[in-house]
């Protein structure tokens, strides 16, 4: 296999309880038409036969692997592990229920190549797209060629999730995502959102991953998510509110910082680190999202 200082790219993977779903990923691994990747596992606390999965692949030398095993702590954990284990000069989360187009390493690696200035650009966003073919969300424009993932959703209406590629030495510039005792999410934009305050990503209308959303995943269980890790809620909301445009956005996430300071129990947490004017107008519409997903997580 290929020695580390010689591969250009890591694949990491966060898992928790998800051995049946794996195979999968790993086929696609397999398969790709460059093997210049590593592909990282970080083993969430699994109950499963997720360890004894992979050391055979590993036994097997098919594809570079790293397994590393944690105390469950949700994925923005597994995230800041991984980010801490990295050494290639790019990666690109790719989930346990996802998993890679056969040329996407080399569709990664030579977008990288093809750019002559890396010196403002933190890595690229690629397209997901789902099993049949069809893109998740909208393309992006084509007369957009970089810029960041929040000008694509705030500035050109572009929808649906997006696969990023980042820059490794760029990545570990940033704080760690917080980890808040008994909660298991902070959402995964807000550091996106940091990154692009001072760098610009390429954009690419290559499909670099395959999603099947699962039932028990984060998109289906959102509602949940917001009661149970109302603190990590609330920091990805004022990263938006303090590092994003537009007055519809900002009263949105004001409004859900407030939803977030109730299920904290701890109302100041919404006039913390925030414009406190912005906080008090959103203070009704924050209540009524509140009393809303406290019903749909009780009838649903």
């Amino acid at each position: 296999m290929n020695n580390l200082k010689h591969n250009k790219l890591t694949v990491f993977t966060p898992t928790f309880n998800r051995a049946h779903l794996l195979p999968r990923l790993y086929e696609s691994l397999c398969m790709q038409t460059n093997k210049n990747f590593i592909w990282l596992i970080i083993d969430d606390g699994s109950r499963d036969n997720t360890e004894y999965l992979v050391k055979g692949w590993i036994s097997k030398n098919l594809v570079d692997i790293q397994y590393h095993y944690k105390t469950n702590g949700g994925m923005h954990t597994a995230h800041n592990l991984a980010y801490s284990l990295i050494e290639t000069e790019l990666n690109t989360c790719i989930d346990s229920d996802d998993y890679l187009p056969v040329n996407a390493v080399e569709l990664i690696i030579e977008n990288w190549n093809n750019i002559i200035d890396k010196t403002n650009i933190a890595g690229i966003i690629g397209l997901d797209a789902d099993q049949q073919g069809s893109i998740i969300g909208s393309k992006i424009p084509n007369n957009l060629s970089r810029g960041t993932l929040s000008d694509l959703y705030l500035k050109h209406g572009v929808t649906g999730d997006k696969k990023i590629v980042i820059r490794t030495e760029i990545i570990k510039e940033f704080p760690k995502y917080p980890e808040y005792t008994g909660e298991k999410l902070v959402p995964l934009g807000a550091l996106y959102i940091l990154i692009g305050k001072k760098f610009d990503f390429l954009y690419s209308n290559d499909i670099l991953c395959i999603v099947e959303y699962q039932n028990e995943g984060s998109s289906k269980t959102i509602f949940r998510q917001y009661a149970q890790s109302p603190k990590g809620f609330a920091y990805a909301r004022k990263i938006s509110i303090n590092n994003e445009a537009g007055l519809i956005n900002k009263f949105k996430n004001y409004t859900h910082l407030i939803s977030s300071s109730l299920f904290a129990k701890d109302i100041s947490v919404a006039f913390i680190g925030v414009n406190f004017f912005g906080s008090l107008i959103a203070l009704p519409s924050g209540l009524l999202l509140y009393v809303y997903i406290v019903y749909k997580n009780k009838f649903s």
